[in-house]
């Protein structure tokens, strides 16, 4: 099926719609980046000043856990970039459920990132809330530090995304957002979904594989 875009006002085809959409996105996720990369910056920096302190932080992680998030992550990454294939084929039903099944994804991440939570506050390894603390000195503390405050804001950034996929759902079902007309609103969601999952690859291995 032909992609049909519907262009509304100040646009006058569908190709100077589309390209300022994008150019929106990508200045917001170029936010994104540079706010992520604050928090690489100072793990890369920690890393060369204690290498040996924060590699036996590291290994406190539980990296199974991390390694089964960063495979739901991926997956959910492929079900989104469906639905926008669906979306400009106008498949308005399959996108929902490819969209929904991203949602379920992220969903399942961040109840599996809680129970790590969860272990980790047992293992005393949570600064500021576990109450026995195996902090051998301040570069380990530092670096778990680094580890609750990029992961708790990944998580927040995956829940807007959750909510943003549910919403677009809800709209797909209820037929106020047509396909392929609106496959913009589709693809635009899509590169934050995929721009999260992308943060979590490169937070996987600077946190949990540099031990």
């Amino acid at each position: 099926m032909t992609e049909r875009v519907q262009v509304h006002e100040p646009f006058v085809d569908p190709a100077q719609q589309h390209a300022a959409d994008m150019l929106g996105m990508y200045i917001f996720l170029a936010s994104e980046i540079m706010l992520f990369g604050g928090l690489f910056a100072v793990l890369f920096v920690c890393r060369l000043l204690h290498p040996q302190e924060i590699a036996a932080a590291s290994k406190e992680l539980h990296l199974w856990i991390g390694g089964i998030n960063t495979a739901i992550l991926l997956t959910s990454s492929l079900a989104v970039a469906i639905a926008v294939q669906l979306a400009r084929q106008g498949s308005r039903r399959a996108v929902a459920i490819s969209l929904a099944a991203a949602a379920a994804l992220g969903a399942g991440f961040l109840i599996l990132k809680a129970v790590e939570y969860r272990l980790e506050y047992s293992d005393g390894l949570l600064p500021g809330f576990s109450t026995a603390s195996k902090f051998a000195n301040p570069a380990t503390h530092l670096f778990m530090n680094i580890y609750l405050i990029a992961t708790v804001l990944h998580a927040v950034h995956l829940s807007i995304g959750i909510l943003l996929l549910a919403g677009l759902v809800w709209k797909l079902l209820r037929r106020s957002l047509q396909v392929p007309k609106r496959a913009s609103v589709i693809a635009v969601s899509g590169l934050y979904w995929h721009l999260v999952d992308v943060i979590w690859i490169f937070l996987y291995p600077a946190l949990y594989l540099i031990r």
